[in-house]
């Protein structure tokens, strides 16, 4: 019975990580050879069960397969003989031949393990969210190059140098734990609030969002409690996460066009999202000390119980990203807070601050300081010609299409405004 390739797709992210925990522990840890017939058996299962039905055991089909790939891939190269002789020995003589269809545990899942793996400190935060996306999210190297704007082939450089430092580090699947346990757990939190980033408003091309990103950290994000079931932080990453996305169908309109914040019908926005949201964040608080995704949680939070954008308490949203600031003293931070001291205290107070910011190399150059700048200029109604040329000048220095139209059509709409 034909299935659809949506549903095997959602099946195979999820496995993906379960069968190559069973191949790096049943093999020794040769995670690069195991992650490569890994990603051949999915390729393999995404053609055949769409057509032919998931198999009744879906993971072993799928370590089954991928342990053939692995001992096929081995032998066929002559360099490798010392690594085919290790595998050979590690592997039971029936497993070689046919694994049996119950040789997978389903109930060892390696996902988490497998996710701090991808985060070791030895990798690059470019390497850490193509590897994770890859080995943990089941994304084939095309969709990951596809969603960050890169040639499959430099993205399958990138997966490639990064196994082989993995390699070199002699990482496993091992759990950190004490201080380095901690420290990774940062790293992790870290990296896939960059992977939800990406998909929540993409950094360039035609779209405004890439919701197989977003839609991959909310999933990668809910398995960590399972290792800190009370952390508050995490559960703060995850608020902030589903408090964000809830937006998501209310930011674009009919043509794909950029819809502003204050300018979103609200009733768009996911109620049983936002209510998730809360009531993680809610519990979350009181359990330990705020850190910073909890702060950005709770300003999210704001902005997600005002019924419109006049009653939202842009008192409160300022009072949180000053106690953001001192967890997070970027200048994107800055920049967010100077939008909420204009709305508080006026624009004159916030294009004050603009100024000094305009001083952070960080900043100098990025469309975001001059878009915010031109809004507040057109916002204090004095200089509609010098908000609209920041406007052209913001749009002509993103990368991103939907924004790049936002903005032009800005700088058209403050000039027939004055």
């Amino acid at each position: 019975m034909s299935i659809p390739a949506a549903a095997v797709e959602g099946l195979l992210r999820e496995l993906a990580p379960q069968v190559l925990g069973v191949l790096v522990r049943r093999h020794g840890g040769s995670f690069d050879a195991c992650e490569d017939a890994v990603q051949d058996a999915l390729l393999a299962a995404a053609v055949q069960w769409p057509a032919d039905g998931v198999p009744e055991s879906p993971l072993a089909w799928l370590v089954t397969v991928a342990g053939r790939r692995l001992i096929d891939g081995v032998r066929s190269e002559a360099a490798r003989r010392r690594r085919e002789e290790a595998i050979a020995l590690a592997t039971p003589q029936s497993a070689l031949l046919a694994p049996a269809a119950d040789a997978a545990d389903p109930g060892a899942d390696d996902s988490l393990a497998l996710l701090f793996l991808c985060c070791h400190p030895a990798l690059s935060v470019p390497s850490r969210i193509a590897l994770t996306l890859r080995a943990v999210g089941g994304l084939t190297t095309a969709q990951i190059a596809a969603a960050f704007l890169v040639p499959e082939a430099t993205m399958g450089q990138r997966i490639s140098r990064a196994k082989q430092t993995l390699k070199a580090a002699g990482g496993g699947l091992a759990l950190p734990e004490g201080e380095s346990g901690a420290e990774r757990l940062r790293e992790v939190r870290h990296v896939l609030y960059l992977i939800f980033n990406e998909g929540y408003t993409a950094s360039g091309g035609e779209e405004l969002t890439a919701p197989r990103l977003a839609a991959e950290a909310i999933r990668l994000t809910r398995l960590l409690p399972r290792l800190t079931p009370g952390d508050a932080e995490t559960a703060g990453l995850l608020a902030l996460m589903l408090l964000t996305d809830a937006r998501r169908a209310a930011r674009t309109g009919p043509f794909g066009e950029l819809v502003p914040l204050e300018e979103q019908d609200r009733a768009r926005w996911d109620g049983e999202l936002i209510a998730e949201g809360l009531e993680l964040l809610a519990s979350a608080l009181p359990s330990g000390r705020a850190g910073p995704f909890q702060v950005q949680a709770a300003i999210a939070a704001v902005h997600s119980e005002a019924g419109t954008a006049q009653a939202t308490d842009w008192p409160q949203i300022l009072a949180l990203y000053d106690l953001l600031l001192r967890f997070d003293a970027n200048p994107v931070v800055a920049l967010n807070r100077a939008v909420a001291v204009a709305v508080v205290h006026g624009p004159a107070a916030g294009l004050a601050l603009l100024d000094d910011l305009a001083t952070d190399k960080r900043l100098t150059r990025h469309h975001r300081l001059l878009a915010t700048r031109a809004h507040l200029l057109a916002r204090q109604g004095t200089a509609p010609e010098a908000a609209a040329h920041v406007y052209r000048e913001a749009a002509s220095r993103t990368p991103s299409a939907p924004e790049r139209r936002y903005l032009t059509d800005r700088a058209h709409r403050v000039l027939d405004e004055a």
